[in-house]
């Protein structure tokens, strides 16, 4: 029986960092199945979501964590059942300020939506150069919220972002989300 983790880990960039993360995985007989990494300040930080086997698992941990540089946590997976929900495909814009994901967070989360997935940058406005906040992200809404009130909650702060929904996604039974 395979055991499902979740590796994060946070070090100064370096060439062959991602090759002796995925060695330890591979010499513990575990599988790498998805990541999210990227270089931030300086530091080269990520989420890796592996399985090891069952008694290969507190190996593959003691591995990781002699790993030189780096500060890596290893987090054991549950198998939860979850209702289901809608999924939707997010793209947020709006001028950067202090508390902008808190307050866009918030709205969501006061609505009962969830954040699957969520990526932000900051990036030049086209004429002024002003720092624009940017993010996309994968939602999981309850069946009973509509794309037109998830818009309205985020578009509210004070009038200052956007939001837009525009790639469909299946939802956990098929349904497609289609956006207005």
């Amino acid at each position: 029986m395979n055991i499902p983790l979740v590796i994060t880990f946070v070090g100064p960039d370096r060439a062959g960092l991602v090759s002796a993360l995925s060695d330890a995985v591979a010499a513990a007989g575990g599988n790498w199945f998805e990541s999210r990494l990227a270089r931030l300040a300086g530091q080269f930080a990520g989420v890796v979501r592996a399985d090891a086997p069952e008694g290969r698992a507190e190996a593959l941990e003691a591995a990781l964590s002699a790993l030189p540089g780096l500060s890596v946590t290893v987090t054991r997976g549950g198998a939860g059942v979850e209702a289901p929900k809608r999924r939707l495909r997010l793209d947020l814009l709006g001028l950067d300020r202090p508390g902008i994901v808190r307050d866009a967070t918030r709205a969501l989360s006061a609505l009962g939506v969830n954040i699957a997935e969520f990526e932000s940058d900051l990036r030049p406005a086209p004429f002024s150069g002003a720092a624009m906040f940017h993010a996309e992200a994968v939602l999981e809404a309850p069946e009973t919220i509509s794309l037109d009130a998830v818009r309205t909650a985020l578009e509210g702060l004070a009038g200052e972002l956007t939001a837009d929904f525009p790639a469909d996604l299946a939802g956990p039974r098929g349904v497609t989300l289609a956006a207005d």
